[in-house]
């Protein structure tokens, strides 16, 4: 009975010490916001209401009223970068960074800033020098992040290649894709200037860190080819089919090429007419057609696509079929078929394209990186509207 006495006692302490704690906050509340400008909260309704000009105009005015204010600084060096403004971001972020006072969290957040205004804009060497300082920081998986980001873009790829395999996760696979490609732009320079021995070895490198890298065995197989290691040349490519076989059409040619230096093309079209009837696509049939038309004439070429359009009915086979057609055909035939193929051909050429899985961005040609977004191999290697165009 005692104890519960107590307890009734007490609550009203209690009560008393919170209200008390309550009114003391909420005092100091209300004492700080009225020592803001009230230019200050018209940016923020504007930021909330998406409106970007009229939020930066009024930030602005606050920070000019009150230039003590870091964070509202900060805030209006994004919003700057944001909107492409990348000279006042700049100004902004340079004026905190010269800025007495500040502790060494807001230093490090404002050297970081600055360093991506200057790569949004395009001032890479001064901001791989910011980044480069933020190394050994708090901030230096960030740093990475944007150093790798750089030294694409300047297509530094060893530079690339170091900073890839030194972030955390690297030995997660995470960056395997990203690494092997790195590689494969070495090889590919090597085997442009003659440097076969190095490029062997960038390829090498690419294959262990990334065994699913077709890029890297077409790239071997091209390397045979140039020493004139024909039989090489031709397994590497082949090779493609068991590690990916929608990228088949990038080696067709090759392959053709291959076979018929060793005066062998009828074993190429063979393969080839394999190759298509397992793995069909709207390249790999291209290229097939296009070796008909010139080892065997119109007709066999004409009568692949018919095949294959019994198969996978596309506009885009269809254009292929009434180009076969027109080789052989009638006169008086033939100014009608032109028309159709006209019609249909100013359609497939707008819509024919490949498509970024990252981003979407689409494009004519094939790309190992994505012209959009940068991803590495987010193109793949066959025409979005294959099926689309389907009737």
């Amino acid at each position: 009975m005692e104890f519960d006495l107590l307890w009734l006692l007490a609550l009203p302490v209690f009560f008393i010490f919170g209200w008390v704690a309550a009114r003391i906050d909420l005092n100091s509340l209300l004492k700080e916001s009225r020592a803001l400008p009230k230019s200050y909260f018209a940016g923020l309704n504007f930021l909330l209401n998406e409106k970007p000009d009229q939020a930066v105009e009024a930030l602005i005015e606050a920070s000019n009223m009150d230039p003590e204010t870091v964070e509202l600084r900060f805030a209006l060096g994004s919003l700057f970068r944001r909107r492409g403004e990348t000279d006042r971001a700049i100004r902004v972020h340079q004026n905190l960074v010269e800025r007495d006072g500040l502790d060494a969290e807001q230093r490090l957040n404002a050297l970081s800033e600055l360093g991506q205004d200057y790569l949004k804009a395009g001032l890479l060497d001064r901001a791989e020098e910011i980044f480069l300082k933020l190394r050994e920081t708090a901030r230096e998986e960030e740093a990475k992040g944007h150093l790798l980001e750089i030294y694409q873009q300047e297509k530094e790829w060893a530079k690339a290649i170091a900073v890839a395999e030194s972030l955390p996760n690297h030995a997660d696979h995470v960056w395997q894709v990203e690494v092997a490609q790195f590689h494969c732009e070495l090889a590919a320079s090597e085997i442009l200037h003659d440097q076969l021995t190095e490029a062997e070895a960038h390829l090498a490198a690419a294959i262990e860190v990334n065994r699913k890298c077709v890029r890297a065995t077409i790239l071997q197989g091209d390397l045979a080819s140039k020493v004139g290691a024909g039989e090489t040349a031709i397994g590497h490519w082949k090779r493609v089919e068991q590690i990916n076989p929608a990228y088949l059409a990038l080696v067709a040619r090759k392959l053709l090429d291959g076979y018929t230096a060793m005066g062998r093309s009828e074993q190429a079209l063979t393969l080839l007419h394999g190759f298509l009837e397992q793995h069909p696509s709207l390249d790999l049939l291209d290229a097939v057609f296009q070796a008909e038309l010139e080892n065997a004439g119109p007709k066999p070429a004409y009568e692949l696509v018919r095949d294959e359009l019994r198969r996978n009915p596309t506009l885009l086979g269809l254009d292929k079929l009434l180009q076969a057609q027109l080789m052989d055909v009638s006169p008086e035939k033939r100014e009608d078929l032109v028309l159709v193929k006209n019609l249909i051909h100013t359609h497939t050429r707008r819509v024919a394209r490949y498509r970024c899985d990252g981003c979407g961005f689409k494009a004519r040609q094939f790309y190992w990186r994505c012209p959009g977004c940068g991803g590495w191999e987010t193109y793949p290697p066959r025409r979005t509207e294959e099926f689309d165009l389907a009737p």
